[in-house]
Protein backbone atom coordinates (compact mmCIF):
# COMPACT_ATOMS: atom_id res chain seq x y z
CA UNK A 1 0.00 0.00 0.00
CA UNK A 2 1.81 3.35 -1.41
CA UNK A 3 2.52 5.95 1.15
CA UNK A 4 -0.46 8.19 0.38
CA UNK A 5 -2.81 5.23 1.41
CA UNK A 6 -0.98 5.07 4.69
CA UNK A 7 -1.43 8.75 5.12
CA UNK A 8 -5.46 8.87 4.32
CA UNK A 9 -5.40 6.04 6.76
CA UNK A 10 -3.20 7.19 9.44
CA UNK A 11 -6.22 7.72 11.71
CA UNK A 12 -7.40 4.37 11.42
CA UNK A 13 -4.36 2.94 11.93
CA UNK A 14 -3.10 5.83 15.12
CA UNK A 15 -6.36 4.48 16.22
CA UNK A 16 -5.95 0.90 16.50
CA UNK A 17 -2.29 1.17 18.24
CA UNK A 18 -4.18 3.27 20.90
CA UNK A 19 -6.62 1.29 21.86
CA UNK A 20 -4.64 -0.83 24.21
CA UNK A 21 -3.52 2.07 26.12
CA UNK A 22 -6.25 4.15 25.94
CA UNK A 23 -9.39 1.87 26.58
CA UNK A 24 -8.63 1.23 30.30
CA UNK A 25 -8.50 5.13 30.73
CA UNK A 26 -12.26 5.16 28.89
CA UNK A 27 -13.10 2.79 30.90
CA UNK A 28 -11.81 3.29 34.59
CA UNK A 29 -14.28 6.29 35.63
CA UNK A 30 -17.39 3.79 34.46
CA UNK A 31 -16.38 0.05 36.07
CA UNK A 32 -19.17 -1.02 37.79
CA UNK A 33 -19.68 -0.35 41.36
CA UNK A 34 -19.71 -4.40 42.16
CA UNK A 35 -17.11 -4.76 40.44
CA UNK A 36 -14.84 -2.81 42.45
CA UNK A 37 -16.80 -3.96 45.80
CA UNK A 38 -16.47 -7.81 45.28
CA UNK A 39 -13.86 -10.01 45.08
CA UNK A 40 -15.88 -12.12 43.23
CA UNK A 41 -15.72 -12.49 39.06
CA UNK A 42 -17.35 -10.01 37.13
CA UNK A 43 -17.87 -12.08 33.71
CA UNK A 44 -17.68 -10.45 30.07
CA UNK A 45 -19.98 -13.01 28.02
CA UNK A 46 -19.23 -12.93 24.38
CA UNK A 47 -21.83 -14.74 21.77
CA UNK A 48 -22.02 -14.68 18.05
CA UNK A 49 -20.43 -15.80 14.89
CA UNK A 50 -16.67 -16.05 14.05
CA UNK A 51 -16.46 -12.39 14.46
CA UNK A 52 -17.42 -12.61 17.88
CA UNK A 53 -14.06 -15.16 18.23
CA UNK A 54 -11.57 -13.02 16.53
CA UNK A 55 -11.11 -15.35 13.42
CA UNK A 56 -8.25 -14.35 11.25
CA UNK A 57 -7.32 -16.95 8.00
CA UNK A 58 -3.78 -18.47 7.98
CA UNK A 59 -1.96 -16.11 5.62
CA UNK A 60 0.25 -19.45 4.31
CA UNK A 61 -3.20 -21.26 3.67
CA UNK A 62 -5.78 -18.44 3.29
CA UNK A 63 -9.10 -21.02 2.92
CA UNK A 64 -8.56 -21.52 6.63
CA UNK A 65 -8.52 -19.73 9.26
CA UNK A 66 -7.97 -19.49 13.47
CA UNK A 67 -9.25 -17.70 16.07
CA UNK A 68 -7.57 -14.48 17.63
CA UNK A 69 -7.89 -12.00 20.37
CA UNK A 70 -10.03 -10.52 18.26
CA UNK A 71 -12.05 -7.79 19.70
CA UNK A 72 -13.13 -9.52 22.99
CA UNK A 73 -9.67 -9.87 24.56
CA UNK A 74 -8.77 -6.14 24.61
CA UNK A 75 -12.41 -5.29 25.93
CA UNK A 76 -12.26 -7.90 28.57
CA UNK A 77 -9.12 -6.84 29.50
CA UNK A 78 -10.14 -3.02 29.47
CA UNK A 79 -13.31 -3.90 31.40
CA UNK A 80 -11.37 -5.53 33.79
CA UNK A 81 -13.88 -8.67 33.26
CA UNK A 82 -13.35 -12.12 32.95
CA UNK A 83 -13.70 -13.26 29.27
CA UNK A 84 -16.52 -16.03 28.61
CA UNK A 85 -16.56 -17.14 25.11
CA UNK A 86 -19.58 -18.90 23.11
CA UNK A 87 -18.99 -17.48 20.01
CA UNK A 88 -19.37 -20.36 16.87
CA UNK A 89 -17.59 -19.93 13.21
CA UNK A 90 -20.23 -19.93 10.98
CA UNK A 91 -23.19 -18.77 13.38
CA UNK A 92 -26.54 -17.32 11.58
CA UNK A 93 -29.50 -15.47 13.63
CA UNK A 94 -30.90 -19.36 12.99
CA UNK A 95 -28.61 -21.20 14.44
CA UNK A 96 -27.82 -19.28 17.13
CA UNK A 97 -31.09 -20.30 18.42
CA UNK A 98 -31.37 -23.28 17.02
CA UNK A 99 -28.42 -25.68 16.45
CA UNK A 100 -27.32 -27.87 18.85
CA UNK A 101 -23.58 -27.95 19.96
CA UNK A 102 -20.71 -25.70 17.97
CA UNK A 103 -20.07 -27.30 14.29
CA UNK A 104 -17.35 -24.98 13.70
CA UNK A 105 -15.95 -24.70 17.01
CA UNK A 106 -12.01 -23.00 16.81
CA UNK A 107 -9.78 -24.85 19.00
CA UNK A 108 -7.72 -21.95 21.63
CA UNK A 109 -10.63 -19.11 21.55
CA UNK A 110 -10.06 -16.84 24.15
CA UNK A 111 -12.19 -18.14 27.05
CA UNK A 112 -14.04 -20.41 24.70
CA UNK A 113 -16.68 -22.59 26.17
CA UNK A 114 -18.13 -26.12 25.03
CA UNK A 115 -21.79 -26.80 24.77
CA UNK A 116 -22.69 -29.89 23.28
CA UNK A 117 -26.24 -30.85 24.36
CA UNK A 118 -27.10 -27.22 23.97
CA UNK A 119 -27.84 -24.14 21.89
CA UNK A 120 -25.26 -21.40 21.70
CA UNK A 121 -28.67 -19.13 23.24
CA UNK A 122 -29.09 -21.52 25.75
CA UNK A 123 -25.77 -22.30 27.11
CA UNK A 124 -25.07 -18.43 27.52
CA UNK A 125 -29.00 -18.06 29.46
CA UNK A 126 -27.73 -20.77 31.41
CA UNK A 127 -24.46 -19.30 32.16
CA UNK A 128 -26.06 -16.20 32.99
CA UNK A 129 -28.82 -16.86 35.10
CA UNK A 130 -26.04 -18.81 37.04
CA UNK A 131 -23.91 -15.63 37.81
CA UNK A 132 -26.76 -13.42 38.16
CA UNK A 133 -24.82 -10.47 39.52
CA UNK A 134 -21.75 -10.93 38.22
CA UNK A 135 -22.62 -10.45 34.79
CA UNK A 136 -21.04 -6.89 34.12
CA UNK A 137 -21.12 -7.04 29.93
CA UNK A 138 -23.05 -8.98 27.07
CA UNK A 139 -21.78 -8.14 23.52
CA UNK A 140 -23.13 -10.13 20.34
CA UNK A 141 -22.05 -10.69 16.75
CA UNK A 142 -24.49 -12.14 14.70
CA UNK A 143 -25.99 -11.58 11.21
CA UNK A 144 -23.67 -11.44 8.96
CA UNK A 145 -23.90 -14.70 7.44
CA UNK A 146 -27.40 -14.55 7.29
CA UNK A 147 -26.68 -11.92 4.53
CA UNK A 148 -23.60 -13.38 2.94
CA UNK A 149 -24.90 -15.14 0.08
CA UNK A 150 -26.78 -11.81 -1.38
CA UNK A 151 -23.51 -10.27 -2.98
CA UNK A 152 -23.76 -13.58 -4.96
CA UNK A 153 -27.52 -12.15 -6.51
CA UNK A 154 -28.46 -10.63 -9.49
CA UNK A 155 -30.63 -8.21 -7.42
CA UNK A 156 -29.25 -8.24 -3.76
CA UNK A 157 -31.03 -5.47 -2.05
CA UNK A 158 -34.38 -7.75 -2.26
CA UNK A 159 -32.29 -10.56 -1.26
CA UNK A 160 -31.18 -8.48 2.05
CA UNK A 161 -34.11 -7.08 2.06
CA UNK A 162 -35.62 -10.51 3.14
CA UNK A 163 -32.87 -11.61 5.13
CA UNK A 164 -33.19 -8.43 7.24
CA UNK A 165 -36.64 -9.57 8.15
CA UNK A 166 -35.72 -12.92 9.30
CA UNK A 167 -32.70 -11.14 10.85
CA UNK A 168 -34.83 -8.35 12.62
CA UNK A 169 -37.33 -11.67 14.51
CA UNK A 170 -34.36 -14.05 15.55
CA UNK A 171 -32.06 -10.88 16.78
CA UNK A 172 -35.23 -9.70 18.95
CA UNK A 173 -35.57 -13.13 20.39
CA UNK A 174 -31.97 -13.60 21.32
CA UNK A 175 -31.78 -10.32 22.40
CA UNK A 176 -35.26 -10.61 24.82
CA UNK A 177 -33.71 -13.87 26.12
CA UNK A 178 -30.20 -12.40 27.07
CA UNK A 179 -31.88 -9.30 29.36
CA UNK A 180 -34.38 -12.13 30.57
CA UNK A 181 -31.38 -13.55 32.09
CA UNK A 182 -29.35 -10.90 33.00
CA UNK A 183 -31.71 -8.64 34.53
CA UNK A 184 -32.75 -4.91 33.50
CA UNK A 185 -29.71 -3.19 34.89
CA UNK A 186 -26.49 -5.26 32.74
CA UNK A 187 -25.31 -3.67 29.75
CA UNK A 188 -26.48 -5.76 26.05
CA UNK A 189 -24.15 -4.69 23.16
CA UNK A 190 -25.26 -5.83 20.04
CA UNK A 191 -22.65 -5.13 17.45
CA UNK A 192 -22.20 -4.60 12.96
CA UNK A 193 -19.95 -5.58 10.62
CA UNK A 194 -17.76 -3.86 8.42
CA UNK A 195 -18.97 -3.07 5.20
CA UNK A 196 -16.16 -5.80 3.53
CA UNK A 197 -18.34 -6.30 0.33
CA UNK A 198 -16.90 -2.26 -0.82
CA UNK A 199 -13.35 -4.39 -0.72
CA UNK A 200 -14.99 -6.15 -4.03
CA UNK A 201 -13.88 -2.82 -5.61
CA UNK A 202 -10.82 -4.36 -6.19
CA UNK A 203 -11.24 -8.05 -5.63
CA UNK A 204 -10.50 -10.13 -7.60
CA UNK A 205 -8.28 -7.29 -8.87
CA UNK A 206 -11.63 -5.41 -10.63
CA UNK A 207 -10.57 -1.88 -9.64
CA UNK A 208 -13.04 0.69 -11.25
CA UNK A 209 -15.24 -1.50 -13.22
CA UNK A 210 -18.94 -0.47 -13.19
CA UNK A 211 -20.20 -3.78 -11.72
CA UNK A 212 -17.73 -3.43 -8.49
CA UNK A 213 -18.83 0.53 -8.30
CA UNK A 214 -22.73 -0.62 -8.53
CA UNK A 215 -22.12 -3.35 -6.18
CA UNK A 216 -19.96 -0.89 -3.57
CA UNK A 217 -22.46 1.13 -3.37
CA UNK A 218 -25.60 -1.41 -3.07
CA UNK A 219 -23.76 -2.52 -0.04
CA UNK A 220 -23.47 0.80 1.78
CA UNK A 221 -26.71 1.43 1.17
CA UNK A 222 -27.63 -2.68 2.45
CA UNK A 223 -25.75 -1.82 5.78
CA UNK A 224 -27.20 2.18 6.08
CA UNK A 225 -30.76 1.69 5.36
CA UNK A 226 -31.57 -2.38 6.13
CA UNK A 227 -29.31 -4.82 8.28
CA UNK A 228 -28.16 -1.64 11.01
CA UNK A 229 -31.34 0.03 11.32
CA UNK A 230 -33.13 -3.37 12.21
CA UNK A 231 -30.61 -4.72 14.08
CA UNK A 232 -30.86 -1.57 16.12
CA UNK A 233 -34.44 -1.75 16.42
CA UNK A 234 -34.04 -5.19 18.23
CA UNK A 235 -31.16 -4.58 20.77
CA UNK A 236 -32.90 -1.49 21.63
CA UNK A 237 -36.18 -3.29 22.30
CA UNK A 238 -34.55 -5.07 24.93
CA UNK A 239 -32.36 -2.14 26.44
CA UNK A 240 -29.14 -2.80 24.56
CA UNK A 241 -27.46 -0.84 22.42
CA UNK A 242 -26.29 -1.62 18.82
CA UNK A 243 -22.71 -0.52 17.80
CA UNK A 244 -22.30 0.70 14.40
CA UNK A 245 -19.46 -0.83 13.14
CA UNK A 246 -20.06 -0.24 9.56
CA UNK A 247 -19.48 3.56 10.43
CA UNK A 248 -16.92 3.16 12.97
CA UNK A 249 -14.84 1.59 10.50
CA UNK A 250 -15.33 4.12 7.79
CA UNK A 251 -17.61 2.20 5.55
CA UNK A 252 -20.02 5.43 5.54
CA UNK A 253 -17.35 7.89 3.79
CA UNK A 254 -18.67 8.97 -0.10
CA UNK A 255 -17.08 7.01 -2.48
CA UNK A 256 -16.44 10.14 -4.08
CA UNK A 257 -13.95 10.71 -2.03
CA UNK A 258 -10.83 8.87 -3.60
CA UNK A 259 -6.81 8.15 -2.66
CA UNK A 260 -4.23 6.80 -4.91
CA UNK A 261 -2.46 3.53 -3.85
CA UNK A 262 0.11 1.72 -5.17
CA UNK A 263 -1.17 -1.73 -5.36
CA UNK A 264 -4.94 -1.03 -7.01
CA UNK A 265 -4.80 2.74 -8.02
CA UNK A 266 -7.05 5.71 -7.32
CA UNK A 267 -10.16 4.05 -5.04
CA UNK A 268 -12.65 5.22 -2.95
CA UNK A 269 -11.51 5.98 0.52
CA UNK A 270 -13.73 3.61 1.92
CA UNK A 271 -12.82 1.21 0.22
CA UNK A 272 -9.02 1.79 1.12
CA UNK A 273 -10.25 1.54 4.92
CA UNK A 274 -11.81 -2.05 4.16
CA UNK A 275 -8.24 -2.98 2.77
CA UNK A 276 -6.36 -1.43 5.72
CA UNK A 277 -8.79 -3.11 8.19
CA UNK A 278 -9.85 -6.20 6.84
CA UNK A 279 -8.51 -9.62 4.76
CA UNK A 280 -10.92 -9.04 1.91
CA UNK A 281 -8.88 -7.06 -0.46
CA UNK A 282 -6.17 -9.63 -0.51
CA UNK A 283 -7.87 -12.99 0.00
CA UNK A 284 -11.56 -12.27 -0.51
CA UNK A 285 -11.79 -12.87 3.08
CA UNK A 286 -14.62 -11.28 5.12
CA UNK A 287 -12.95 -11.04 8.55
CA UNK A 288 -11.06 -8.09 9.82
CA UNK A 289 -7.18 -8.44 10.74
CA UNK A 290 -5.68 -7.17 14.39
CA UNK A 291 -6.25 -3.16 13.88
CA UNK A 292 -9.94 -3.35 12.35
CA UNK A 293 -10.68 -5.58 15.93
CA UNK A 294 -8.99 -3.04 17.45
CA UNK A 295 -10.68 -0.30 16.66
CA UNK A 296 -13.94 -2.12 17.36
CA UNK A 297 -13.15 -3.21 20.48
CA UNK A 298 -12.49 0.58 21.54
CA UNK A 299 -16.16 1.47 19.43
CA UNK A 300 -17.42 -0.92 22.54
CA UNK A 301 -15.58 0.02 25.34
CA UNK A 302 -16.78 3.46 24.80
CA UNK A 303 -20.61 2.48 24.28
CA UNK A 304 -19.80 0.22 27.64
CA UNK A 305 -18.62 3.63 29.10
CA UNK A 306 -21.79 5.57 28.24
CA UNK A 307 -24.16 2.93 29.27
CA UNK A 308 -22.22 2.99 32.31
CA UNK A 309 -22.58 6.40 32.97
CA UNK A 310 -25.99 6.84 31.75
CA UNK A 311 -27.43 3.89 34.98
CA UNK A 312 -24.91 5.65 37.51
CA UNK A 313 -27.20 9.32 36.51
CA UNK A 314 -29.93 7.61 36.35
CA UNK A 315 -29.83 5.31 39.75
Amino acid sequence: MGSRLMKRFGSWVAVSALCGSMLTLVVGVAAPMSAQASSSKTYYVSLGDSYSVGYQPNTSKPQTGHASNGYTVPVSKAVKMTLVNFGCAGATTTSILDTIGCPAVLPNTAGGQKYPTQTQIAAADAFISAHKGHIGLITVSIGGNDVTACVKQATPIPCVAAATASITEHVATLATDLRAAAGPNVPLVGLTYPDVVLGIYVYPQNPGTVAAKALAGLSVTAFKSLINPALSVAYGNAQGVLVDVTKGEGSYVSLDKTVKTKTYGTIPVAVGSICTLTWYCKYGNIHQKTPGYSIEAGLIVRQYASMMKSMKMNG
